[in-house]
């Protein structure tokens, strides 16, 4: 028989024992027992090419115990665990940046407070006005919050730092490119840096360090905390992604508001840890600085009135509070552990918290252009949805700062000394952090019912405060105030819980999220400014404002000219219109009003670069073509004639 030249020619080519198999991988297609010289010398190997095949199937194949299902089942566990862990960890970090900052200025006012620690220490340097331009920098800057933070979210330093590198070029960044570093999480590590250089400010105490510290407090404030709302919202939505990945890979349509319980969970979790740094606040006055502090009988000596019947922060309050100074290196000592926390709290969110987007994500929410960001917060606010929340907005920046200034000092320190302060304020974090979980009713009730009863319980408790004045130095009215103390904490718990679920679920597109969470903390902000300018107010309206036959109800009584001289009236006043327009915005959402959306700009993306190659990419927003109306950013009223509205609110009042 004739061979065939051609096949044997083939067969030369073959190295032996090292041959390129089909995949490009070196391979070897010697099959064990047979020589090669009998193969060709017998013929041309017809099934070499078969049997190379298998071999190399068995190389590269999956492994016959591989099982495709179960693998996919540990991943997306992974992810889950992971999702849990950033919740946690942005939890902590937050709990231990708030206790740090709180518990430090707490301790310094006092310190600076008293007048022999002043003139021995600082004597030259005028502490008093040093402290009043401090807390004008902290609360002041934050009103201007609202122009820079959602740039400052999607872009952050770290991204115009990318993008000159990659538009003049680095020799040691070849390869930098403008866009791949995350804006929330970098946007909660730059904060939390801040707050942790406002700490290291206190180790020198001096006009050019503490009030620059104080001001660069007050810039990242609003940032900070509308970064962690966000980054809360955006974890609950993507734990929701990574336990129905099933439905997500079938692209089958997903319930609506099917991420609820989701949000309200994360919600939950992240305010019953927050609200502990009031607490951990208190840690520096309960170990250390109550051990200088003079007993209540010489701070209150000259306090002749308490609560309503005070005018202004505590009249008549002691200004020598220290009974010995503290030593600098114990100052130091104390300086350095809460320098420590919140270097702590900036490993955590560095270490911990993953990011919020996907580097695509990001890239299409920073692309529609810094004039577009800039406007868009200011265009979400003529969504009625949010201006009949407004004032419960405000609202919430009022009670939390009249809780620890208004009525920890003209109740609480009036009657059982400054000595006790701490323990009040314990008791208002712990039961503030307990009855956040009380929020979790809204899995089985309406969203409403939980934001309804902390509002019924500070109306109550604004009631008695109002017609109950404490007698100064009497100690025997401490439980009364410590179940005051308690029981705001359960209003605060539920009114801020409710109000970022109800965020959540009112605004479930990712690409608005951080606007709406910006406008609820500028709000906020807003509101502690206010605060913060009428702290030489009397409690309630005096009776010389009120007309004789008015007298017996001089204290719910609010002159109109005299509206800003009563902090109880006011906050009694907010929260009426907060609750009235509130459950207006649900009766609203129960009859399908339609509410109007800005249009989020498409993202513009450049022709050339290292990812956007296509014209038509699937990495685009929109290109998932999304169920929701409001996630391909057209809002209800510009609908086309037809279209079903969207019934993202299906939690309706009844």
């Amino acid at each position: 028989m004739e061979k065939d030249p051609s096949c044997c020619q083939e067969g030369a080519k073959m190295v032996p024992g090292a041959g390129l198999g089909t995949e490009g991988t070196e391979t070897q297609v010697r099959l064990q027992g047979t020589s090669w010289g009998k193969q060709v010398r017998g013929g041309c190997p017809q099934d070499l090419t078969s049997q190379g095949h298998l071999q190399l199937d068995d190389f590269v194949g999956a492994h016959p115990d591989y099982n495709e299902e179960e693998e996919e089942q540990k991943y997306f566990r992974r992810k889950r665990l992971g999702i849990i862990k950033n919740v946690v960890a942005a939890s902590l970090a937050g709990t231990l940046t708030y206790g740090v900052y709180l518990g430090l200025l707490q301790m310094q006012l006092i310190l600076h407070y008293d007048e022999t620690y002043r003139e021995v220490k600082y004597s030259n340097i005028q502490l008093e006005d040093i402290d009043h331009k401090v807390l004008m920098g902290i609360n002041v800057t934050p009103v201007a919050a609202l122009l820079y933070t959602p740039i400052l979210i999607r872009y952050g330093p770290t991204t115009l730092l990318a993008g000159t590198v990659h538009q003049h070029g680095h020799p040691c960044f070849p390869d930098a490119h403008p866009g791949r570093f995350f804006g929330t999480k970098w946007a909660m590590f730059l904060a939390v840096g801040i707050y942790a250089l406002f700490v290291s400010s206190n180790y020198w105490e001096r006009y050019y360090t503490l009030v620059p510290s104080a001001v660069a407090i007050g810039v990242v404030i609003v940032p900070l905390w509308a970064s962690m709302g966000n980054y809360i919202t955006r974890m609950a939505q993507k734990y929701y992604e990574y336990v129905n990945y099933k439905e997500e890979q079938e692209k089958e349509r997903v319930p609506r508001d099917a991420c609820n319980a989701y949000i309200i969970v994360f919600q939950t979790v992240f305010y019953s840890c927050f609200h502990l740094s009031f607490v951990c606040a208190q840690m520096p006055m309960v170990f250390f600085l109550n051990n200088y502090l003079y007993q209540l009988n010489h701070t209150l000596s000259a306090v002749k009135h308490c609560g309503t019947l005070s005018h202004g922060t505590l009249p008549g309050f002691n200004k020598t509070v220290l009974q010995s100074l503290p030593r600098s290196v114990n100052l130091i000592i104390v300086e350095s552990a809460l320098m420590a926390a919140a270097f702590l709290a900036m490993l955590v969110v560095l270490v911990l918290c993953g990011a919020a987007y996907r580097p695509m994500e990001e890239i299409d929410m920073r692309s529609i252009g810094w004039g577009n960001i800039f406007q868009l917060p200011f265009k979400h606010m003529r969504d009625y949805r949010l201006q009949h929340l407004l004032p419960l907005f405000i609202y919430s920046g009022f009670e939390v700062l009249f809780v620890c200034t208004g009525f920890s000092l003209n109740y609480g320190v009036c009657a059982l000394g400054l000595e006790k302060l701490a323990y009040l304020l314990m008791a208002y974090g712990f039961s503030a952090s307990a009855c956040s979980s009380l929020a979790l009713s809204m899995l089985h009730l309406r969203r409403h019912i939980p934001v309804l009863a902390g509002a019924i319980i500070h109306a109550g408790l604004l009631v008695m405060l109002f017609c109950w004045a404490p007698e100064p130095r009497h100690t025997e009215q401490a439980p009364l105030l410590y179940s005051i103390a308690a029981l705001w904490g359960t209003g605060s718990a539920l009114n801020k819980t409710g109000i970022s679920i109800l965020l959540g679920m009112l605004y479930k597109n990712k690409e608005r999220q951080d606007f709406i969470f910006t406008i609820y903390h500028w709000w906020q902000a807003v509101a502690i400014f206010v605060v913060y300018l009428w702290s030489g107010l009397p409690m309630k309206v005096s009776p010389r404002y009120a007309p004789s036959h008015f007298r017996t109800f001089q204290a719910f009584w609010i002159p109109k000219l005299a509206v800003s001289q009563a902090k109880l009236s006011i906050l009694l006043l907010t929260l009426v219109v907060a609750l009235g327009t509130y459950l207006w915005m649900e009766r609203k959402l129960a009859w399908h009003v339609e509410y109007r959306l800005p249009r989020l700009p498409r993202p513009r993306h450049k022709s050339c670069g290292y990812r956007y190659l296509e014209e038509d990419n699937s990495d685009e927003t929109g290109s998932e073509g999304g169920s929701d109306r409001e996630d391909s950013g057209e809002s209800p009223a510009e609908a086309a004639p037809g279209v079903e509205l969207p019934k993202e609110d299906g939690e309706q009042l009844g």
